[in-house]
């Protein structure tokens, strides 16, 4: 080896040296790698004793625990809330602390908000409405936001500081690892009315004067701490929902007497706040695993709306290790409840809604809500806490621990079209999942949108097929590109905090559920891929996972490297286009071509050692049929077609290369080489199909499963189309 060495140096510097005395050569630039197949170690956060390289928590993982006691009031004549909290912070970090942040998400629509000027003004119209001058030229106050009452801390006031949404509690003395603090907020503020102001919360009134609040956000929430972001306290805007600690919450809600009402959850008072005809049909109704029983019935609702009352009743709710709470009260409410059996363990589905969502949420609203439990848990872990709810509020579609608001209410004589029917079977499915992510699998929604809204869509669909396999859904490769098959230069990668993000819907919530369907149908296959999930599920129940903490399981779980996948669906704007370049026939012959008749001649005994050779052609003329006949066994059959094949990746993704061949008597054949088969070439591949029957034709992605934006390329022969029927391609089912 040393002389071998010796040698080759030898050479080498005769080489430069002779190279010296003629002109000397530009010098060869290099290059960066950016292969689509390189690791993400240069974007995924370095592994510690908190987050391992697995993606799993590492030994040394710790967070936050917060518990709440509240009592709240809403008072209805004035529509105001008001609140007095005791607040016990757990500092379980190996950090010390010198002040505690606290959401104040109300402080959003405030009078002084910076909100509304971060958006652009839109096109002056010719013409205002005298409410949309008002709100327009005469900057017109409605007193929204929160009225910070006091902070004390054994009835000594905490020094405190208000930044718009958050405030910052000063406290006493560094508060140590393992040490915790108790301190109370006491609190009021105006509700919305969600209809008329817009809102994630807050009421909706009705002609007869009687209101359904859905509230949510209504009291000061500590903010997240941990090893990566140290306090997630970016503000809130409006768009990028939450970051919470888990905590023990014991809630008493005073509300008018007459009002029914739910919340995130077990009510501790049944005897004080229902009926004992009311309390029997619930109990039929934790028996019921079938259909939903009517605690308090249409015809009952619609006697209890046309009354009020001065006289008020107190709820008093217990949830543990939940991030969030909220409730939602009327006088106007139906109410049903059915059982639902998840492994072993009845869970209660309940719906409350004023008679206007009927007849449609009394036939799904909880059926849904028991149908989505039950496909949730078998692809992520056993739902664990004893119920969900599904409350009717006209524009709203939101959750929270136990509890959601939403839309879908039928016409005023009760029709309904399917696109309403399957917008609230949708949106149920859709909010009610989202107890599982992000509600148990607590990732942080100010920075990542799409790991609660991603993720639960795509789960979304699994449940909505298996309710209804007519439920048009949304979240598949092909409804994607659309959104795709634009301009994607200016639009945002999945991989965006959340309020810069361009197109949120197709970027937040229906891109990642399209690939992530994609991983599971076409790349993984489900029993991998569900493996791998509900790893990842399983692990960060009631944690708090990261980006990498997901892209990491999957991996880990499945044996699978997908950072090709990873980097290009989720990091970049690229796009998916294969197509066909072009396909030669090519025939059997007992004649070398010329090329290899010198090479023949040139490696004489290199050919010599091979024995006897058969050759393929692509010069009809030259072909021999039978020229393989004596080197097989007799009655072995030898194809008579063969076909060379280049496949063209115009789009800057990789994806497998899905083909499906068919033969003149009908037959089809479907082939599919994985997305490693662009590892050596990104812009072409070629591959050899054989076969004792003539293809009449051949096709990539015969399914539209990998988002495919240009199916002009996709078909051997091409396909004459013109341009309205390739967009209906793209966008059909």
């Amino acid at each position: 080896m040393r002389k071998i060495i010796l040698i080759a140096m030898s050479i080498s510097l005769t080489f430069v040296s002779f190279s010296q005395e003629k002109q000397k050569k530009e010098t060869q630039k290099g290059h960066t790698d950016h292969n689509k197949f390189r690791q993400m170690k240069d974007v995924l956060a370095t592994p510690n004793d908190q987050r391992t390289a697995s993606g799993a928590p590492g030994h040394q993982y710790t967070q936050q625990k917060v518990d709440y006691i509240m009592d709240i009031r809403l008072e209805e004549s004035t529509n105001k809330i008001y609140g007095d909290e005791e607040i016990t912070y757990h500092n379980n970090s190996k950090d010390v602390l010198d002040y505690l942040w606290v959401q104040l998400d109300q402080n959003m629509r405030a009078d002084d908000s910076k909100t509304p000027l971060t958006k652009p003004s839109k096109n002056v119209s010719a013409y205002l409405t005298p409410k949309n001058f008002k709100s327009t030229y005469l900057k017109e106050g409605k007193g929204f936001g929160f009225n910070i009452e006091e902070v004390k801390t054994n009835g000594r006031p905490l020094k405190y500081f208000i930044n718009r949404t958050m405030m910052r509690v000063d406290l006493p003395s560094p508060l140590k690892p393992g040490a915790k603090f108790k301190f109370r907020i006491k609190w009021n503020y105006k509700i919305n009315n969600s209809v008329k102001d817009g809102g994630r919360s807050g009421f909706e009134d009705f002609p007869d004067g009687n209101k359904n609040y859905t509230i949510a956000q209504f009291f000061p929430r500590l903010a997240v701490y941990d090893n990566v972001e140290g306090w997630q306290n970016m503000q809130f805007w409006g768009r990028s929902e939450w970051a919470l600690e888990f905590g023990d919450y014991d809630v008493k809600i005073t509300v008018p007497a007459d009002h029914i009402m739910e919340a995130s959850g077990e009510l501790q008072n049944e005897r004080n706040v229902l009926t004992k005809e009311q309390r029997k049909r619930y109990e039929k109704a934790r028996n019921s695993f079938k259909d939903p029983v009517l605690i308090v019935t249409q015809e009952e609702a619609e006697k209890n709306e046309k009354g009020s009352t001065t006289k008020t009743k107190t709820w008093h709710f217990k949830a543990d290790m939940v991030r969030d709470f909220a409730f939602a009260t009327s006088r106007k409410y139906i109410w049903d409840a059915m059982a639902v059996n998840i492994n072993g363990k009845t869970v209660m589905a309940t719906s409350l809604y004023p008679k206007e969502g009927n007849p449609l949420w009394e036939k799904h609203s909880t059926r849904v809500v028991a149908n989505t439990l039950e496909e949730y848990s078998k692809i992520t872990f056993d739902y664990p806490y004893p119920k969900a709810v599904s409350v009717h509020a006209k524009r709203q579609g939101m959750e929270y621990p136990m509890i959601c608001f939403n839309y879908g209410r039928p016409n005023e004589d009760g029709t309904y079209s399917d696109r309403v029917k399957y917008g609230m079977i949708g949106v149920i499915t859709h909010e009610v999942g989202h107890n599982f992510f992000p509600m148990i699998v607590n990732s942080d929604e100010r920075q990542w949108t799409w790991m609660d809204e991603g993720l639960n869509s795509f789960v979304e669909m699994l449940a909505e097929e298996d309710y209804d396999p007519k439920h048009p859904l949304r979240g598949l490769p092909k409804k994607i590109v659309r959104y795709m098959g634009g301009d994607q230069s200016n639009l945002s990668p999945i991989m965006s905090q959340g309020d810069y993000v361009k197109q949120f819907g197709p970027n937040a919530y229906t891109k990642p559920a399209a690939g992530l369907y994609m991983l599971r149908h076409t790349i993984m296959g489900p029993e991998l891929f569900d493996h791998a999930f509900r790893t990842y599920s399983k692990r960060w129940m009631f944690k708090h996972p990261t980006p990498s903490d997901f892209f990491r399981s999957m991996e880990d779980a499945s044996a699978m490297d997908l950072d090709w996948f990873w980097r290009g669906w989720f990091y970049t704007t690229d796009v998916t286009d294969i197509g066909i370049k072009s396909v030669k026939p090519l025939y059997l012959t007992d004649k070398p071509s010329e090329r290899v008749s010198k090479l023949k001649k040139q490696y004489k005994q290199y050919f010599d050692n091979l024995g006897d050779l058969v050759y393929i052609t692509d010069k009809k003329e030259e072909a021999n049929p039978k020229a393989m006949d004596k080197y097989v066994d007799a009655g072995t059959e030898i194809p008579s077609y063969i076909y060379a094949v280049e496949f063209e990746k115009p789009g800057g993704l990789v994806m497998p290369l899905i083909v499906e061949l068919t033969y003149a008597d009908g037959t089809t054949e479907k082939q599919t080489f994985p997305a490693q088969i662009w590892m050596k070439n990104d812009k072409s591949v070629k591959r050899v199909f054989s076969s004792t029957k003539e293809i009449k034709s051949i096709v990539v992605d015969p399914n539209l499963e990998t988002a495919d934006v240009d199916l002009s390329n996709n078909s051997w022969p091409k396909k004459q189309t013109n341009k309205f029927e390739d967009f209906k391609n793209k966008t059909k089912g």
